[in-house]
């Protein structure tokens, strides 16, 4: 059993300590905003917050994280996770949308970290968050967007 807190609420996972945390999510608590893309943390569908931190799920194991305050999608706030949530409406960077999950939340901590990011560390931080549709120049032109908003 592990003890932390999911999206605000806390919890009590009854699995096996080495199960990932992605199937814990989206199996046990139904939570199914957090995608399963690669199963090797290479894609960065399965993308959450653990601690303030993007974290893949698909190779935590939950037992690593007694005590710890996991987001997903469902309940990622604040004013990072807005603009980018806006800028991505605003130009459509979605076409099959299985990786926005995992797109916005590594966009809302880059932001939270990098208030006015260069397209290098756009690039840098949403590198290992893989787009099947490759809307890649949409990403960068939203986290923009994003990061002009939070400005205003």
């Amino acid at each position: 059993m592990t003890d932390l807190t999911i999206n605000g609420k806390d919890v009590t996972l009854d699995v096996p300590g080495d199960t990932p945390l992605l199937w814990a999510l989206r199996d046990d608590l139904r939570l199914t905003g957090t995608k399963f893309g690669c199963g090797i943390a290479q894609c960065g569908a399965c993308t959450v917050m653990v601690d303030g931190m993007p974290v893949r799920s698909c190779v935590t194991p939950v037992e690593a994280l007694e005590g710890s305050d996991v987001v997903t999608i469902e309940a990622l706030e604040g004013p990072e996770a807005e603009a980018v949530r806006k800028a991505w409406l605003d130009i459509d960077v979605p076409q099959c949308g299985y990786c926005q999950s995992g797109q916005i939340i590594a966009a809302a901590a880059l932001l939270s970290e990098i208030p006015n990011p260069t397209d290098e560390d756009i690039d840098y931080a949403m590198a290992g968050n893989a787009c099947r549709c490759a809307t890649y120049v949409r990403i960068r032109k939203a986290i923009h967007n994003a990061a002009k908003m939070l400005e205003a």
